[in-house]
């Protein structure tokens, strides 16, 4: 049914933009001066808080570099999504560690569900499986990490360095394919099914492990 309902949307939603003469291209062109406008730092801010309060951060790892590449280059672009990568998880981090944690205990508490403490020796194969688990949002992983007491040291490392991976697939995939570079594209499509490829790997791993 909710396939159902998605495809039918989709649909309603397609014929909508067609009847208005919608050009998709022209819009995301649109969307990106609007972001180069704004600024790096406006934009690398908004990159780094935004997310902890559910935004999706591909928003920003596909508009990063048409935006900003041709100002400081990819490698520049990159090191700016790495720092605002950092900070976002260490707020989402105190958030939920300390700062929203008694209202967050509180909405748990109505549910059937009890907030979870890790073990100190198995933090690190939590914090890698929850990372690489398919389904739940950027945002609400790191909130369960902070929940469950993780150490902030074991968090942040093992977080920054798998989202940064996907992240710089997303953010060289989304420059080559608005600026229609064919070899480019290749390349950070490779890198997301390489990190696909290492997920399941990964998975599997601690899967049989925890059997």
């Amino acid at each position: 049914m909710l396939i159902v309902l998605a495809l039918a949307g989709a649909g309603v939603g397609f014929w909508w933009l067609k009847i208005h003469d919608f050009n998709v291209r022209v819009s995301i062109d649109e969307g990106v001066n609007l972001l180069r406008e704004a600024g790096p730092l406006a934009f690398f801010t908004a990159m780094a808080i935004l997310p902890a309060v559910g935004a999706p951060l591909s928003m920003f790892t596909l508009t990063a570099a048409p935006a900003f590449a041709g100002r400081f280059g990819m490698a520049g672009v990159l090191a700016a999504a790495g720092v605002a990568i950092a900070v976002n998880l260490s707020l989402t981090y105190w958030l939920a560690r300390y700062g929203l944690r008694p209202w967050l205990e509180q909405m748990v508490s109505r549910t059937k569900y009890k907030i979870p403490v890790a073990a100190p020796d198995e933090q690190a194969e939590i914090t890698v499986l929850l990372r690489i688990t398919p389904g739940p949002p950027f945002f609400l992983q790191s909130y369960l990490l902070g929940l469950a007491e993780v150490r902030f040291v074991t968090y942040l490392w093992i977080s920054w360095v798998i989202s940064c991976v996907y992240a710089t697939g997303f953010i060289v995939f989304g420059d080559a394919i608005l600026q229609g570079k064919g070899k480019v594209a290749f390349i950070g499509l490779s890198i997301l099914v390489a990190v696909a490829l290492g997920v399941h790997l990964l998975r599997r791993h601690y899967g049989k492990k925890g059997k």
